[in-house]
């Protein structure tokens, strides 16, 4: 039976990936999703926290990929932060 409490519209973390490849390749620092995909600090507060810094600074692909770790769960944000290549 599937939970209601989780949302259907849930991203999966290959569709997260590219997101975050777009980001690092313009602020090889993570930019305004660093907090988690750097720290690995997976809580909705530090991706809501995320979101809204992106949307501060107008960072559009900050803001697409903030907008779907949002959506994520802290088990899938933990495998984005687990998964992603930083380094080059």
């Amino acid at each position: 039976m599937p939970n209601p409490d989780k949302p259907r519209d849930r991203p999966t973390v290959p569709e997260v990936l590219p997101l975050a490849r777009v980001v690092y390749a313009r602020h090889c620092g993570g930019c305004c999703a660093h907090v988690v995909i750097d720290d690995g600090n997976v809580e909705q507060v530090f991706a809501n926290h995320a979101l809204d810094r992106a949307r501060e600074q107008m960072h559009q692909d900050c803001m697409n990929l903030c907008e779907a770790l949002v959506r994520m769960t802290p088990t899938q944000r933990k495998k984005i932060y687990q998964s992603y290549e930083k380094r080059p």
